[in-house]
């Protein structure tokens, strides 16, 4: 290979890793201290030339923060000077839980959300996996009682405290 070659691959290396830094600080409009990368439906960002291209994939397939995501993908790209950007939303492989990082779901505690707990099993066949309790942000007891399965979004149940008496969301595992 070319000392240009290299150079050139170098300066693409840069240009990708420059337009994953962009996408991956792009919160999500629905729990705003998190950002699409800690949520982990931040798949892919391309580029070529001035085009980037960006991969998500929604929490679920009807998830309404998709659109508002979308545009502040290329609001934030028009900021660093990118005129021409696709957003791809892709449903397959749906999207899990175990996507997220632990730095996301530290501050989903720390925003007062439990985050979930676990590893999803939806591509294992088999007995139900029993729930075990869950872990109230406020004050860490285990004594929760699940008010309803779906909560302020789709990803979200509604739980209460039964020792500070504080209702919180838990974020599913999915």
């Amino acid at each position: 290979m070319t000392a240009v070659a290299i150079e050139q691959q170098t300066e693409q290396k840069t240009a990708q890793q420059h337009a994953w830094d962009v996408a991956a600080m792009v919160c999500d409009p629905e729990i705003p201290v998190l950002t699409i990368a800690d949520l982990g439906i931040l798949r892919d960002v391309r580029v070529d030339g001035g085009a980037v291209r960006v991969t998500i994939t929604p929490t679920y397939s009807g998830c309404p923060a998709m659109d508002a995501i979308r545009d502040d993908l290329k609001t934030a790209f028009a900021k660093e000077g990118y005129a021409d950007v696709e957003v791809d939303l892709v449903l397959a492989p749906a999207w899990t839980t175990d996507w997220m990082t632990e730095a996301g779901k530290a501050k989903l505690q720390e925003y007062g959300i439990a985050p979930p707990t676990g590893k999803s099993d939806v591509r294992h066949a088999g007995p139900i996996r029993l729930t075990m309790a869950v872990k109230c942000p406020q004050c860490s007891s285990l004594h929760t009682k699940e008010l309803t399965r779906f909560g302020s979004t789709s990803c979200k149940a509604l739980y209460v405290c039964q020792d500070c008496k504080e209702p919180f969301d838990y974020f599913k595992v999915l």
